[in-house]
């Protein structure tokens, strides 16, 4: 599939680049499995660069021999030099090679001679007025960060630069799921699964899924015999644990399970509070699997599994993983069905992003809350309020397909549902869904419409 998206990234390395014709450059690029960072640097460094893997199952003898074969190849090295070192084969590279160089999977290192992290530090540090680009690029997101930021590591302090790639955004899976020649809806299922990690729409072509339903997909990819992606969450996840996953798994089946509250996801595992706090901070801040989101206003936030992908997994297949290995007719069937609810939620993400963009929002949010006691008790959710100038906007967002009657009546409850909110700002409803008939005359009315038509799907 042709390269899709990432300009910003694009032309920030290309700047670092341009930054370090002298001066020696060590860029860290980061991010969790299937986001993409391979393929950005391939498309960077092109033909002119150089790209090392760290293949973690080799000697640390085996993998200079490829490395120096490597610089061979690229006249490097002559056919009739050796390096016998790690020491020699970074000093070369630095001293011969003018180009961008990638270590990909660098964490790795660790694992085959955690030593090679300070002959790389030596190395840098007597090389540092040589103008070069040397990037390295992981899927540990701990690991990494640990590399970097740790001052009791070797390379701590050493990176110029640390940029963390994030998943593609909705306009760059439109345009991959385009090319598939996905529907509409389609689309924002993919995109409900899968998010925006570019690996599983390679997939899709890779196995000429293009053009079917995305039933079809997930069968192909989760629910036949020995499916595509059968072990893909379980695989991420023990890359990034490791042997002590236990806790780390409770807490995402709580999380995926509506228990999004510390308080919530203890009761759920039995444990007392204390004893899960280092756990969930580092999922959160660490690992990068969960977030936590505060309302529009107040402070009593909530824990969300912020991959797509493994919020899926956990929220139908862990739980009920006997079911799913036996690959049950029933089961399939449920969480077939159930999956409308996931695919609303993924609605509402992109629905909040384009509503922000198109109505130039300042500061923008879900909002829920407490009814007051003097209007009923009890509690109140709304899918977005934003705020843009003097104007306060109540949104909501509905993955269905409704007629004039029927949006109408969701807006009038959107209206009495924000008046659950103090505010002296100028209200204004928007109402966003798969479709919407009569769209003009709710507009006439003074309401902001919009369905999928608007997206540019």
């Amino acid at each position: 599939m042709k390269f899709v998206g990432r300009k910003p990234e694009m032309e920030e390395l290309k700047k670092l680049e341009k930054l370090s014709k002298n001066k020696l450059f060590l860029v860290a690029l980061y991010g969790i499995r299937r986001v993409g960072k391979t393929r950005l640097l391939l498309e960077f460094i092109g033909n002119k660069g150089l790209y090392f893997f760290v293949n973690r199952n080799k000697t640390s003898e085996s993998l200079l021999r490829e490395y120096a074969s490597l610089l061979k190849q690229k006249k490097v090295l002559g056919e009739l030099e050796e390096v016998a070192s790690w020491e020699d084969f970074f000093k070369v590279l630095i001293e011969r090679f003018n180009g961008a160089i990638v270590f990909d999977e660098f964490q790795n290192f660790y694992a085959i001679d955690p030593s090679i992290m300070g002959v790389l530090q030596k190395t840098a540090d007597l090389h540092e007025d040589e103008g070069n680009l040397i990037l390295f690029s992981g899927s540990l997101l701990g690991l990494l960060k640990k590399s970097f930021q740790d001052s009791k590591e070797p390379l701590y302090g050493r990176v110029k630069k640390s940029i963390r790639l994030n998943p593609l955004s909705f306009d760059s899976i439109v345009e991959m799921c385009k090319i598939l020649k996905l529907s509409s809806e389609d689309t924002i299922k993919a995109y409900s699964v899968f998010g925006g990690y570019p690996k599983y729409y390679v997939s899709i072509e890779d196995f000429d899924l293009g053009g079917k339903p995305f039933e079809k997909i997930l069968d192909e990819f989760f629910f036949i015999p020995n499916a595509v992606l059968e072990d893909e969450v379980k695989l991420i996840l023990y890359q990034e644990f490791g042997g002590r996953s236990g806790t780390y798994y409770s807490i995402l089946e709580a999380i995926a399970t509506g228990n999004n509250t510390i308080s919530s996801i203890a009761a759920y595992l039995n444990k007392p509070v204390p004893s899960i706090t280092r756990q969930v901070d580092e999922l959160k801040n660490y690992f990068e699997i969960i977030r936590f989101v505060k309302p529009f206003e107040g402070k009593r936030g909530i824990y969300e599994i912020a991959h797509p992908l493994i919020r899926f997994w956990f929220a139908y297949i862990y739980k009920n993983y006997s079911e799913y290995a036996k690959k049950s007719p029933d089961f399939i069937k449920k969480v077939k069905t159930d999956l409308n609810s996931v695919y609303g939620r993924s609605f509402e993400i992109i629905c909040s992003d384009f509503v922000a963009e198109k109505l130039k929002l300042e500061n923008f949010g879900r909002q829920w809350g407490k009814i007051p006691k003097s209007k009923g008790g009890g509690q109140y959710e709304i899918d977005l309020v934003g705020v843009s100038g003097k104007t306060i906007y109540f949104c909501e967002f509905k993955w269905k397909r409704l007629d004039y009657s029927k949006a109408r009546r969701v807006l009038e409850k959107l209206v009495e549902t924000s008046s659950f909110m103090e505010t002296k700002l100028k209200p204004k409803y928007c109402l966003v869904a798969k479709s919407i008939k009569n769209k003009e005359k709710l507009k006439k009315e003074g309401f902001l419409v919009f369905d999928m038509g608007d997206f540019g799907l």
